[in-house]
């Protein structure tokens, strides 16, 4: 029962921590506007990781809670690996991946209008120029799972006539709007069941 008394205010905390996150997503989900200019914004980062740091804030609190347990049975052990390796097994995957697509597209800066026909991808200050013709073939991967955290990220792989690989990642947008904007190239679907770039 003594495990029951320090439990209960983590786990008010973590409500506390996921209504915050929850009110948050909304109230910034309310005041966005259309862009047809993308770059890695903290607004599409929270987006990403909104579910994995939920998972963190609720899941962390509690396991934080065995450590004030003098002594630990061996159910109560047992717990406490298989909810840590449920919690770090959902949220690590994520932001590993999301790092990496911060990586690759932390520079790059992509104007797209469907409305005008225009897709322009910048590397920094560069542009990178070429047009639907230059373009050899495309490359859409994504998750085969729509259940997992790290399922909302996918990338797309333009290769050009040049041999340079531009790749496009979901930390800039979501990507079906352009692969539809894509469509008359030759593109090519894959799914995987960890979209690592």
């Amino acid at each position: 029962m003594k495990l029951f008394s320090v439990l209960r205010p983590l786990l008010e905390i973590a409500a506390l921590v996921g209504a915050f996150i929850i009110g948050l997503r909304l109230v910034t989900g309310l005041f966005t506007r259309k862009s047809q200019v993308y770059r890695p914004t903290g607004l599409r980062q929270f987006q990403l990781l909104f579910w994995p740091l939920l998972c963190l804030g609720v899941g962390l609190p509690f396991l934080a809670s065995f450590l004030y347990a003098p002594t630990l049975s061996t159910f109560e052990l047992t717990l406490l690996v298989v909810l840590a390796a449920v919690i770090l097994g959902f949220s690590v995957p994520a932001f590993l991946l999301h790092l990496a697509y911060y990586a690759r597209n932390q520079h790059t800066t992509l104007v797209f209008d469907p409305k005008h026909n225009q897709l322009e991808v910048h590397e920094g200050a560069t542009p990178i120029p070429f047009s639907k013709r230059d373009l050899v073939r495309v490359e859409y991967v994504t998750c085969k799972s729509e259940q997992l955290f790290w399922s909302p990220y996918a990338y797309l792989q333009l290769h050009l006539r040049s041999g340079h690989v531009l790749t496009i990642t979901s930390l800039l947008l979501k990507l079906p709007p352009l692969v539809e904007f894509l469509r008359n190239t030759p593109l090519e679907r894959r799914q995987r069941w960890f979209c690592w770039p």
